[in-house]
């Protein structure tokens, strides 16, 4: 089980639906990152349209529609409990169930504030994702209260993210409305990953950028680190403004001005610096204009 959670608005059913186009194409996950092997899904969703919202955005994310599935709810709601879950994964052979939002599917009668009927709830559903090997992601909203940490801000009980094997927040960038990080603030099964973002541009759509350095609560407390990224953007402004320089010069000059390889690596990002080998060293130049 993995959680999926942030503020409405932020990106979370973005995210998703790019990760789902690419595993049912076989591509990479993103960049740098085997192809996987392609696979059906199934995607709910209460709140948006499928077929005026979901399916323009996953074929515009280059999915194969035909592998994402729905089960049928609308003569009865589908809930966490439904017996139509388990018969649907094993009808599909699905590899990956997401329900989005989690709200909407844990049943009328079921409290999401209390730990006793929440627990067992998600116990039955890792049982059902162990059973089928297959992975099944919740998304869910954040609550309001801004000041606690990332783990007690989701919706709902606590017991929601005991039970998730991994945890990710998705979050934007304070100083970059078109930039979205997704932190992990959780996971059992292998070592804790490296936050990543991607960009939300109006003109060229989705676009990964690469690892991000944060933490879940700079994240989700507005606090994107934005005064040393722009230290570090001035600063390779500054060395690069007579034309290229060695990267490894550059690194060195960063690290004596207390600039962290990530803080770097973001500006670089942010400003758009290529590299270009030169006998067995790399360059670094401005763009050009």
């Amino acid at each position: 089980i993995t959680i999926i959670q942030g503020d409405p608005g932020e990106g979370k059913t973005t995210f998703i639906l790019q990760l789902i186009a690419r595993l049912t194409t076989g591509r990479p996950a993103w960049e740098g990152m085997p192809p996987m092997t392609h696979a059906n899904v199934i995607y709910q969703t209460a709140e948006d349209g499928l077929s005026d919202t979901i399916k323009p955005r996953l074929v515009a994310a280059g999915a194969a529609c035909d592998k994402v599935l729905v089960i049928d709810d609308s003569d009865r709601a589908l809930t966490l409990e439904d017996d139509r879950l388990e018969q649907a994964i094993v009808q599909t052979h699905a590899r990956l169930v997401v329900l989005d939002p989690i709200q909407g599917y844990i049943g009328a009668g079921v409290d999401m504030h209390r730990a006793n009927e929440i627990r067992p709830l998600m116990h039955k559903v890792g049982v059902l994702a162990e059973k089928h090997h297959c992975a099944i992601v919740l998304i869910g909203h954040m609550n309001k209260n801004s000041g606690e940490k990332s783990s007690y801000r989701g919706l709902g009980s606590i017991d929601f993210q005991a039970a998730a094997r991994s945890v990710l927040v998705v979050g934007r960038i304070k100083d970059d409305p078109t930039l979205r990080v997704v932190c992990p603030t959780k996971s059992s099964l292998a070592p804790e990953g490296k936050a990543i973002a991607f960009r939300l541009d109006p003109e060229q759509g989705f676009q990964w950028a690469g690892e991000y350095d944060i933490s879940a609560e700079d994240l989700l407390s507005g606090n994107s680190r934005g005064h040393k990224l722009r230290e570090a953007q001035s600063f390779l402004q500054e060395v690069l403004a007579e034309g290229a320089m060695l990267q490894t010069e550059i690194e060195a000059a960063a690290e004596r001005k207390g600039i962290k390889p990530k803080t770097l690596r973001n500006a670089r990002y942010e400003l758009g610096v290529t590299s270009r080998k030169v006998g067995k060293r790399w360059l670094w130049e401005l763009p050009q204009e």
